[in-house]
């Protein structure tokens, strides 16, 4: 099979694994058979940015119900970020995550080492299991369950020693507060409309800027998360072929689809940090995504409940619910001539697994974890409440239409998600790491 191309062919999964890929595969006895014609079959998504909320934060999300969310979405492997309660700063608070995922979690899972302007030795300690954990992510502007890293002491020592992918979100905390000061000493009360305006482009770029000039520095493998501007993309290349970069970025799915205009009608329901910015932003993105200055793409997941996303502006929560509609929103895009099914499974699985050296998953290859998924491409779906799975109960998506739907989603060779039904009969696997 022509890998990367869209072909016609048959598939056998066996212990979880895929056992062979051709035209008119054999049948085997006791093997049940899924009629896909008129239907794409896709490696599963791998998310390499999501917040479950567990520990400490399960009013609004748990490990459990985010990754069924997951799987209902086509997302089969997920990357989740430190800031839990307590924060996953050392090695034995980082494993007591993995232990509730062994138990809990329906897709497949890895964790990021959490930093603090005091933990790079405990954060290093990382480089002894860099095969099975996904990298460490620091926080170089604040957001939900404050973890910020603003000592450059502490970044220069976490970015020099690190063997591990370091992953960043970056927006500039002095411009922010800064920001911040002087719009509240206007007198007036700010709104959601404001937000791109307190985190502004600047903020963005700076942050970007120190990060990229450290890693140059030492060498250091950099993931910056969540690009949302058209002034940070200067800052990334795609000169070389990804597997050769060590300087990568993501994009997310909300920077692609909404943008400031959008805070009229929606309001703090798209509140989330880095801020959704001005329309020109959006624009850049999509070419910036096309020609692989952007890497990968993700949903950063960080879903509150509806109370916690309402105003005033210093009480309204930042982050959206976003990775059951991840995929299909994409979908929808190609539907929309804007991004071939192609280029969609190379940035959402292909991509993800080569940025980060994850062990015989993201591809459809013999051999390789059955992480797949069935889509319908002709069966629409409108984003309510009757089928929102997220544990916060709603979506941004909410009353949109969806053109494709997701049918299947096998997890390690297990059909977790059927036709709107869950199995979890079996959980999904710890991912390991090619390093």
């Amino acid at each position: 099979m022509n890998e990367g191309a869209v072909t016609e062919g048959d598939l056998l999964v066996e212990d979880g694994r895929i056992a062979a890929i051709g035209a008119m595969l054999p049948g085997h006895t006791g093997a049940r058979e899924i009629d896909g014609r008129g239907r794409y079959l896709l490696p599963g998504v791998i998310d390499d940015q999501v917040h479950f909320r567990e520990p400490g934060l399960t009013h609004k999300a748990d490990i459990h119900s985010e990754s069924r969310a997951a799987v209902a979405g086509g997302v089969t492997s997920y990357m989740e970020m430190p800031n839990t309660q307590p924060p996953a700063l050392t090695l034995e608070l980082l494993e007591e995550k993995y232990a509730i995922a062994a138990r809990r979690s329906l897709a497949n899972y890895s964790f990021f080492m959490g930093t603090s302007n005091e933990n790079a030795e405990d954060a290093l300690r990382v480089n002894e299991h860099k095969r099975d954990i996904c990298g460490i992510k620091v926080f170089m502007g604040s957001s939900t369950g404050n973890m910020l890293v603003d000592n450059v002491l502490s970044l220069e020592r976490l970015f020099s020693r690190s063997e591990v992918l370091i992953a960043t979100h970056c927006e500039d905390e002095r411009l922010i507060r800064a920001n911040l000061q002087r719009m509240q000493s206007s007198g007036r009360e700010l709104g959601p409309a404001d937000h791109p305006l307190v985190r502004d482009v600047d903020a963005c770029f700076e942050s970007s800027f120190l990060a990229v000039q450290i890693a140059k520095r030492h060498g250091t493998r950099l993931h910056i998360l969540h690009i949302s501007t058209a002034r940070e993309l200067q800052l990334f290349s795609n000169m070389l072929p990804l597997a050769e970069k060590r300087i990568t970025c993501e994009v997310c799915v909300h920077h692609l689809h909404f943008t400031a205009d959008d805070y009229e009608r929606l309001g703090y329901r798209i509140k989330c940090n880095p801020a959704i910015k001005a329309p020109e932003n959006r624009e850049a993105l999509w070419k910036a995504l096309l020609d692989d200055t952007i890497d990968v793409i993700a949903t950063d997941h960080a879903p509150h409940t509806a109370e916690e996303k309402q105003g005033p502006y210093a009480h309204a929560h930042a982050g959206l619910p976003l990775v059951q509609h991840s995929l299909p929103l994409m979908l929808y895009y190609n539907r929309e001539g804007r991004m071939p099914i192609e280029r969609i499974v190379q940035k959402m699985s292909h991509d993800v697994a080569t940025c980060f050296g994850i062990r015989e998953r993201g591809f459809i290859r013999e051999g390789y974890h059955a992480d797949l998924v069935i889509v319908d491409p002709d069966r629409p779906f409108t984003a309510d409440a009757s089928n929102i799975r997220y544990k916060c109960g709603w979506s941004p998506f909410e009353g949109f239409r969806f053109p494709s739907s997701v049918t299947h989603t096998f997890v390690s060779g297990h059909l977790a998600y059927e036709e709107g039904s869950l199995d979890e009969e079996r959980m999904g696997q710890r991912m390991e790491f090619d390093r």
